[in-house]
Protein backbone atom coordinates (compact mmCIF):
# COMPACT_ATOMS: atom_id res chain seq x y z
CA UNK A 1 0.00 0.00 0.00
CA UNK A 2 1.02 3.42 -1.00
CA UNK A 3 -0.11 6.99 1.17
CA UNK A 4 0.32 10.17 0.76
CA UNK A 5 0.62 11.79 4.04
CA UNK A 6 0.38 16.11 3.89
CA UNK A 7 -0.75 18.44 6.70
CA UNK A 8 -1.24 22.35 8.06
CA UNK A 9 -1.62 23.65 4.51
CA UNK A 10 -3.02 27.18 6.44
CA UNK A 11 -5.24 28.26 3.31
CA UNK A 12 -5.85 31.47 3.46
CA UNK A 13 -3.09 32.34 5.54
CA UNK A 14 -2.85 36.75 6.21
CA UNK A 15 1.13 36.66 5.08
CA UNK A 16 1.00 40.16 7.77
CA UNK A 17 4.58 40.61 7.33
CA UNK A 18 4.08 40.75 3.43
CA UNK A 19 2.78 43.92 1.91
CA UNK A 20 -0.80 44.35 0.72
CA UNK A 21 0.41 42.95 -3.06
CA UNK A 22 2.53 40.22 -1.93
CA UNK A 23 0.07 38.88 0.27
CA UNK A 24 -2.41 38.46 -1.79
CA UNK A 25 -0.41 36.95 -4.34
CA UNK A 26 1.09 34.22 -1.63
CA UNK A 27 -3.01 33.44 -0.69
CA UNK A 28 -3.76 32.76 -4.47
CA UNK A 29 -0.36 30.43 -4.52
CA UNK A 30 -1.48 28.79 -1.34
CA UNK A 31 -4.83 28.38 -3.07
CA UNK A 32 -3.17 26.30 -6.03
CA UNK A 33 -1.92 23.64 -3.37
CA UNK A 34 -4.72 21.41 -3.66
CA UNK A 35 -3.87 21.20 -7.42
CA UNK A 36 -0.26 20.00 -6.47
CA UNK A 37 -1.21 17.79 -4.30
CA UNK A 38 -3.64 15.69 -6.62
CA UNK A 39 -1.02 16.29 -9.08
CA UNK A 40 1.27 14.03 -6.89
CA UNK A 41 -1.34 11.77 -5.95
CA UNK A 42 -2.04 10.78 -9.25
CA UNK A 43 1.92 10.63 -10.26
CA UNK A 44 2.53 8.03 -7.38
CA UNK A 45 -0.53 6.23 -8.00
CA UNK A 46 -1.32 6.37 -4.08
CA UNK A 47 -3.95 4.23 -2.89
CA UNK A 48 -4.92 6.48 0.41
CA UNK A 49 -4.73 10.42 1.12
CA UNK A 50 -3.95 11.23 4.90
CA UNK A 51 -4.87 14.97 5.63
CA UNK A 52 -4.40 15.56 9.55
CA UNK A 53 -5.74 18.75 10.15
CA UNK A 54 -5.29 23.18 9.83
CA UNK A 55 -5.75 22.86 6.21
CA UNK A 56 -7.50 25.90 6.54
CA UNK A 57 -5.96 28.90 8.85
CA UNK A 58 -8.81 29.45 10.66
CA UNK A 59 -12.38 29.70 10.40
CA UNK A 60 -12.76 32.72 7.80
CA UNK A 61 -12.46 31.13 4.40
CA UNK A 62 -12.99 32.72 1.36
CA UNK A 63 -15.48 30.58 -0.84
CA UNK A 64 -12.40 30.49 -3.88
CA UNK A 65 -10.16 28.77 -1.31
CA UNK A 66 -13.11 25.83 -0.56
CA UNK A 67 -13.96 25.54 -4.14
CA UNK A 68 -9.93 25.27 -5.29
CA UNK A 69 -9.70 22.41 -2.37
CA UNK A 70 -12.61 20.09 -2.85
CA UNK A 71 -11.89 20.14 -6.99
CA UNK A 72 -8.44 19.19 -6.36
CA UNK A 73 -9.81 16.33 -3.84
CA UNK A 74 -12.32 15.46 -6.21
CA UNK A 75 -9.43 14.77 -8.90
CA UNK A 76 -7.84 11.85 -6.82
CA UNK A 77 -8.80 8.58 -7.74
CA UNK A 78 -8.64 7.58 -4.17
CA UNK A 79 -10.13 7.82 -0.71
CA UNK A 80 -8.95 10.80 1.23
CA UNK A 81 -9.53 11.28 5.07
CA UNK A 82 -9.16 14.64 6.86
CA UNK A 83 -9.01 15.23 10.43
CA UNK A 84 -9.98 18.50 11.19
CA UNK A 85 -7.26 20.38 13.51
CA UNK A 86 -6.87 23.50 16.07
CA UNK A 87 -7.17 26.19 13.50
CA UNK A 88 -9.89 24.50 11.40
CA UNK A 89 -11.15 22.50 14.11
CA UNK A 90 -15.08 20.81 13.11
CA UNK A 91 -18.31 22.56 14.19
CA UNK A 92 -21.68 22.95 12.77
CA UNK A 93 -20.85 26.21 11.63
CA UNK A 94 -17.21 25.51 10.00
CA UNK A 95 -15.78 25.16 6.76
CA UNK A 96 -15.89 21.40 6.65
CA UNK A 97 -19.83 21.49 7.77
CA UNK A 98 -20.75 23.71 5.42
CA UNK A 99 -18.88 22.74 1.87
CA UNK A 100 -20.27 20.15 -0.27
CA UNK A 101 -17.48 17.69 -0.26
CA UNK A 102 -16.82 15.00 -3.11
CA UNK A 103 -17.42 11.19 -2.51
CA UNK A 104 -14.18 10.07 -2.43
CA UNK A 105 -13.55 12.72 0.96
CA UNK A 106 -14.11 11.29 4.72
CA UNK A 107 -14.56 13.94 7.30
CA UNK A 108 -13.80 12.69 10.63
CA UNK A 109 -16.16 15.08 13.08
CA UNK A 110 -16.08 13.17 16.50
CA UNK A 111 -13.35 14.15 19.48
CA UNK A 112 -13.38 10.40 20.27
CA UNK A 113 -11.47 7.92 17.38
CA UNK A 114 -13.93 6.33 14.82
CA UNK A 115 -12.62 3.97 12.12
CA UNK A 116 -13.85 4.01 8.30
CA UNK A 117 -13.22 0.50 6.77
CA UNK A 118 -11.94 -0.29 3.25
CA UNK A 119 -12.70 -3.40 2.28
CA UNK A 120 -11.11 -3.39 -1.08
CA UNK A 121 -7.59 -2.51 0.64
CA UNK A 122 -8.10 -4.33 3.57
CA UNK A 123 -7.16 -1.52 5.76
CA UNK A 124 -9.34 0.59 8.31
CA UNK A 125 -7.95 4.77 8.72
CA UNK A 126 -9.07 5.35 12.24
CA UNK A 127 -9.39 9.42 13.17
CA UNK A 128 -10.69 11.95 15.45
CA UNK A 129 -11.15 15.96 15.41
CA UNK A 130 -10.75 18.62 17.33
CA UNK A 131 -14.14 20.51 17.78
CA UNK A 132 -12.49 23.19 19.91
CA UNK A 133 -9.19 25.35 19.40
CA UNK A 134 -7.61 23.60 22.04
CA UNK A 135 -7.61 20.06 23.42
CA UNK A 136 -6.06 19.04 26.41
CA UNK A 137 -6.64 15.40 26.39
CA UNK A 138 -4.73 12.53 25.01
CA UNK A 139 -6.96 11.43 21.89
CA UNK A 140 -5.36 8.00 22.14
CA UNK A 141 -5.82 7.27 25.87
CA UNK A 142 -7.63 4.27 25.88
CA UNK A 143 -7.65 3.73 22.09
CA UNK A 144 -6.34 0.23 20.48
CA UNK A 145 -7.03 -1.15 17.10
CA UNK A 146 -8.21 -4.94 16.58
CA UNK A 147 -5.88 -7.52 16.33
CA UNK A 148 -7.79 -8.77 12.65
CA UNK A 149 -5.57 -9.17 10.06
CA UNK A 150 -6.13 -5.83 8.03
CA UNK A 151 -4.09 -2.41 7.92
CA UNK A 152 -5.07 -0.18 10.46
CA UNK A 153 -3.96 3.36 10.21
CA UNK A 154 -3.95 6.63 11.93
CA UNK A 155 -4.64 10.33 10.74
CA UNK A 156 -4.03 12.67 13.45
CA UNK A 157 -3.71 16.09 14.71
CA UNK A 158 -1.49 16.59 17.86
CA UNK A 159 1.43 16.88 19.37
CA UNK A 160 3.64 13.76 20.47
CA UNK A 161 4.70 15.02 24.12
CA UNK A 162 5.56 13.58 27.17
CA UNK A 163 4.92 16.43 28.93
CA UNK A 164 0.72 17.43 27.98
CA UNK A 165 -0.26 20.50 26.32
CA UNK A 166 -3.37 22.31 24.84
CA UNK A 167 -2.96 20.67 21.65
CA UNK A 168 -4.03 17.18 21.53
CA UNK A 169 -0.54 16.02 23.77
CA UNK A 170 -0.21 12.25 22.52
CA UNK A 171 1.73 10.55 24.75
CA UNK A 172 4.22 7.92 23.25
CA UNK A 173 2.95 4.90 25.22
CA UNK A 174 -0.17 5.83 23.54
CA UNK A 175 1.13 6.05 20.66
CA UNK A 176 2.92 2.60 20.93
CA UNK A 177 -0.41 0.95 22.16
CA UNK A 178 -2.47 2.09 18.94
CA UNK A 179 -2.14 -0.95 17.04
CA UNK A 180 -1.72 0.93 13.69
CA UNK A 181 0.86 0.20 11.01
CA UNK A 182 1.78 3.97 10.63
CA UNK A 183 0.27 7.19 12.36
CA UNK A 184 -0.16 10.06 10.22
CA UNK A 185 0.11 13.28 11.73
CA UNK A 186 -0.38 17.26 11.87
CA UNK A 187 0.61 20.06 13.94
CA UNK A 188 4.45 20.31 13.68
CA UNK A 189 5.50 22.25 10.43
CA UNK A 190 8.68 20.64 10.61
CA UNK A 191 8.95 17.46 8.73
CA UNK A 192 10.59 14.35 11.17
CA UNK A 193 11.88 11.32 9.69
CA UNK A 194 10.10 8.36 9.97
CA UNK A 195 10.10 7.50 13.71
CA UNK A 196 8.73 4.79 16.17
CA UNK A 197 7.18 4.81 19.22
CA UNK A 198 6.97 0.58 19.79
CA UNK A 199 5.71 -1.37 17.27
CA UNK A 200 3.94 1.61 15.22
CA UNK A 201 5.88 3.96 12.43
CA UNK A 202 4.81 7.81 12.94
CA UNK A 203 5.83 11.16 11.09
CA UNK A 204 5.08 14.69 10.72
CA UNK A 205 5.35 15.74 6.78
CA UNK A 206 5.76 19.13 7.90
CA UNK A 207 3.56 22.00 6.38
CA UNK A 208 4.09 22.66 2.34
CA UNK A 209 4.43 25.90 2.11
CA UNK A 210 6.55 27.72 4.23
CA UNK A 211 4.58 30.78 5.61
CA UNK A 212 7.60 33.00 7.65
CA UNK A 213 11.15 32.79 8.67
CA UNK A 214 10.62 30.03 11.79
CA UNK A 215 9.58 28.08 8.25
CA UNK A 216 12.54 27.81 6.19
CA UNK A 217 13.92 25.47 3.39
CA UNK A 218 12.09 23.36 0.77
CA UNK A 219 8.44 22.29 1.82
CA UNK A 220 6.49 19.37 0.92
CA UNK A 221 4.46 15.95 1.84
CA UNK A 222 5.21 12.45 2.70
CA UNK A 223 4.90 9.39 0.15
CA UNK A 224 4.43 6.02 2.51
CA UNK A 225 4.66 2.98 1.41
CA UNK A 226 3.62 -0.20 3.45
CA UNK A 227 4.80 -3.35 2.63
CA UNK A 228 4.55 -6.85 4.78
CA UNK A 229 4.87 -5.02 7.83
CA UNK A 230 7.50 -2.55 6.23
CA UNK A 231 7.24 1.13 6.43
CA UNK A 232 9.11 3.32 4.75
CA UNK A 233 8.74 7.07 3.79
CA UNK A 234 9.99 9.72 1.80
CA UNK A 235 9.84 12.93 0.92
CA UNK A 236 8.29 15.29 -1.95
CA UNK A 237 8.46 18.98 -2.61
CA UNK A 238 5.43 20.68 -3.12
CA UNK A 239 5.81 24.48 -2.19
CA UNK A 240 5.86 26.97 -4.96
CA UNK A 241 8.55 29.83 -3.18
CA UNK A 242 10.68 28.86 -0.18
CA UNK A 243 11.75 31.03 2.86
CA UNK A 244 15.27 31.69 3.52
CA UNK A 245 18.06 33.35 6.16
CA UNK A 246 21.23 33.84 4.61
CA UNK A 247 24.21 35.57 6.36
CA UNK A 248 26.74 37.30 4.27
CA UNK A 249 29.64 40.09 5.01
CA UNK A 250 28.67 43.67 4.29
CA UNK A 251 31.35 44.03 1.64
CA UNK A 252 29.92 40.94 -0.26
CA UNK A 253 25.83 41.60 -0.28
CA UNK A 254 26.29 42.59 -4.35
CA UNK A 255 27.56 39.64 -4.86
CA UNK A 256 25.60 37.39 -2.69
CA UNK A 257 22.43 39.08 -4.20
CA UNK A 258 23.56 37.67 -7.64
CA UNK A 259 22.94 34.20 -6.34
CA UNK A 260 19.39 34.15 -4.62
CA UNK A 261 16.44 32.39 -5.97
CA UNK A 262 14.08 34.71 -7.69
CA UNK A 263 11.33 33.14 -6.31
CA UNK A 264 12.05 32.95 -2.66
CA UNK A 265 12.00 35.07 0.61
CA UNK A 266 15.18 35.89 1.61
CA UNK A 267 16.25 37.65 5.39
CA UNK A 268 19.50 38.64 5.00
CA UNK A 269 21.94 39.01 8.19
CA UNK A 270 24.48 41.45 7.37
CA UNK A 271 27.63 40.35 8.86
CA UNK A 272 31.56 41.97 9.39
CA UNK A 273 33.29 44.90 10.02
CA UNK A 274 31.60 48.41 9.23
CA UNK A 275 32.00 51.91 11.35
CA UNK A 276 28.31 53.16 10.34
CA UNK A 277 25.42 51.31 10.22
CA UNK A 278 24.34 49.96 6.95
CA UNK A 279 21.31 51.48 4.80
CA UNK A 280 19.06 48.62 5.75
CA UNK A 281 15.98 50.55 3.66
CA UNK A 282 18.50 51.19 0.38
CA UNK A 283 19.91 47.59 0.61
CA UNK A 284 16.28 46.44 1.72
CA UNK A 285 15.49 47.91 -1.65
CA UNK A 286 18.09 46.26 -3.58
CA UNK A 287 17.67 42.67 -2.25
CA UNK A 288 14.17 43.29 -3.22
CA UNK A 289 15.09 43.70 -6.55
CA UNK A 290 16.83 40.02 -7.15
CA UNK A 291 14.12 37.92 -5.29
CA UNK A 292 10.27 37.70 -4.18
CA UNK A 293 10.75 39.87 -1.27
CA UNK A 294 13.71 40.69 1.29
CA UNK A 295 14.38 41.91 4.55
CA UNK A 296 18.28 42.81 5.77
CA UNK A 297 18.95 42.95 9.12
CA UNK A 298 22.13 44.38 10.54
CA UNK A 299 24.58 41.88 12.49
CA UNK A 300 28.02 44.16 11.50
CA UNK A 301 30.29 44.74 14.19
CA UNK A 302 32.41 47.88 14.90
CA UNK A 303 36.00 47.46 13.33
CA UNK A 304 39.13 46.46 15.64
CA UNK A 305 40.89 49.54 14.56
CA UNK A 306 38.43 51.48 16.42
CA UNK A 307 38.41 49.56 19.08
CA UNK A 308 42.19 49.64 19.60
CA UNK A 309 41.49 53.38 20.26
CA UNK A 310 39.64 52.65 23.47
CA UNK A 311 43.87 52.29 25.14
CA UNK A 312 43.78 56.34 24.06
CA UNK A 313 43.85 59.28 27.04
CA UNK A 314 40.99 60.83 25.77
CA UNK A 315 37.42 61.03 25.94
CA UNK A 316 37.15 58.61 23.00
CA UNK A 317 38.98 56.33 24.85
CA UNK A 318 36.95 56.55 28.06
CA UNK A 319 33.61 56.10 26.01
CA UNK A 320 35.37 53.26 24.14
CA UNK A 321 36.65 51.32 26.84
CA UNK A 322 33.24 51.60 28.99
CA UNK A 323 31.36 50.53 25.37
CA UNK A 324 33.83 47.37 25.53
CA UNK A 325 33.05 46.52 29.03
CA UNK A 326 29.19 46.45 28.78
CA UNK A 327 29.28 44.71 24.99
CA UNK A 328 31.77 41.84 26.95
CA UNK A 329 28.87 41.55 30.20
CA UNK A 330 25.86 41.94 27.39
CA UNK A 331 23.81 39.13 26.18
CA UNK A 332 22.70 38.87 22.28
CA UNK A 333 19.68 40.56 22.51
CA UNK A 334 21.46 43.70 23.90
CA UNK A 335 24.05 43.76 21.84
CA UNK A 336 22.81 45.30 18.56
CA UNK A 337 21.45 48.34 20.82
CA UNK A 338 24.94 48.66 22.74
CA UNK A 339 26.98 48.37 18.82
CA UNK A 340 24.77 51.31 17.82
CA UNK A 341 25.05 53.07 20.81
CA UNK A 342 28.41 53.06 20.27
CA UNK A 343 28.46 54.40 16.61
CA UNK A 344 26.15 57.42 17.82
CA UNK A 345 28.85 57.44 20.70
CA UNK A 346 31.23 58.00 18.43
CA UNK A 347 29.83 60.12 15.83
CA UNK A 348 29.17 62.81 18.42
CA UNK A 349 32.60 62.12 19.81
CA UNK A 350 34.28 63.08 16.84
CA UNK A 351 31.89 66.01 16.06
CA UNK A 352 30.66 64.10 13.22
CA UNK A 353 26.69 64.17 11.91
CA UNK A 354 24.12 61.97 13.28
CA UNK A 355 24.93 58.75 11.06
CA UNK A 356 21.49 57.47 11.22
CA UNK A 357 19.35 59.80 8.62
Amino acid sequence: MKLLHAADFHLDSPFRRLGTRQAAQRRRELRELPARLAALARDEQVDLVLLPGDLFDSERVYPETIQALTEALADIPAPVFISPGNHDCYHPASPYDMALWPENVHIFTSASVTGVSLPSLNCVVHGCAFTAGRREDDPLSGFSAPRDGRIHLLCLHGEVSQQGGVYAPIAPHSLAGAGVQYAALGHIHTRTELQWAGPVAWAYPGCPEGRGFDECGEKGALIVSLDCGQVQARFRPLCRRRYSIRRTELSRFPQALELCPPEDLVRWILTGESAVPPDLAALSRLASAHCFYAEVLDETTLPQNLWARQEENSLTGLFLREMRRRLEEAGESERPTLLLAARFGLAALEQGEDIRP
